[in-house]
């Protein structure tokens, strides 16, 4: 499983980045929300774990974008922003899960499982490579 990383704070992201990859997940790690999309228009990822306050381009942007390009992998806001406002924010523009900061490892664990099981039951016809995407279904190329 391939998860894309997108968290600013270098101590933290290294961590959880070392973390998964222990759990045996493959995992890209971008500090910016502007490498996102071309990310993942290069990388068949199966989740995206996103930081709400990130330099460049706002998670929120970020996640309001990739629900608009139609992108259906799970996301998992991974936030400093407790407020019930922020979560019920985050979850309305199109998260799967909120995790505050600070965590446990083994709460992200649980979350980052459950959302995998969720999406691996979503099956997909795309294919994707060099950056061009295809649907059969729906009869698309991007």
């Amino acid at each position: 499983m391939r998860i894309l990383l997108v968290e600013d704070d270098p101590q933290l992201g290294e961590s959880v980045e070392a973390a998964l990859q222990l759990e045996q997940y493959a995992v890209d790690w971008l500090q910016s929300g502007a490498p996102v999309k071309s990310a993942l228009a290069s990388t068949a990822y199966d989740l995206v774990i996103l930081d709400l306050g990130l330099p460049e381009v706002p998670g929120m942007q970020v996640l309001r974008q990739l629900r608009h390009d139609k992108h259906e992998l799970p996301v998992l806001l991974l936030t400093a922003r407790n407020e019930l406002s922020d979560k019920v924010g985050g979850l309305d523009a199109g998260a799967d899960d909120y995790l505050t900061k600070p965590f446990e490892i083994d709460e992200l664990f649980a979350r980052v499982r459950s959302l995998l099981r969720r999406g691996s039951r979503q099956s997909s016809n795309q294919l994707s490579a060099s950056g061009i995407t295809m649907d059969p279904v729906d009869r698309c190329v991007h």
